[in-house]
């Protein structure tokens, strides 16, 4: 069974960091297309970073600079490291691999940016 668990969401300020973590059990997650999306209230989600089985990688415009994706084989999590957040990064981040025809999401992790 697929599972996805996301971990280190939280209260920051503008400005500060957060790591956010996507343990993966039933699957190699390094076999896959993993992604961080988000979704903000009254907003769709959106596809923040993904990293492909080769370790390539791809951001959304709104983050380039500031979010880092990556993983770790022998944790079989995938990170995402974010930096200078903004009010505007405030959302639900969930962790979504592309095993599937549909894939397969976590529950997601709140990150509130706010002072």
């Amino acid at each position: 069974q697929v599972q996805l668990v996301e971990s280190g969401g939280g209260l920051v300020q503008p400005g500060g960091s957060l790591r956010l973590s996507c343990a993966a059990s039933g699957i190699i997650c390094s076999n896959y297309v993993m992604a961080w999306y988000r979704q903000a209230p009254g907003k769709q989600r959106e596809l923040v970073a993904a990293i492909t089985s080769g370790g390539s990688t791809n951001y959304a415009d709104s983050v380039k600079g500031r979010f880092t994706i990556h993983r770790d084989n022998t944790k079989n999590t995938v990170y995402l490291q974010m930096s200078s957040l903004k009010s505007e990064d405030t959302a639900v981040y969930f962790c979504k691999t592309s095993l599937g025809p549909s894939g397969y999401w976590g529950q997601g992790t709140q990150v509130t940016v706010s002072s």
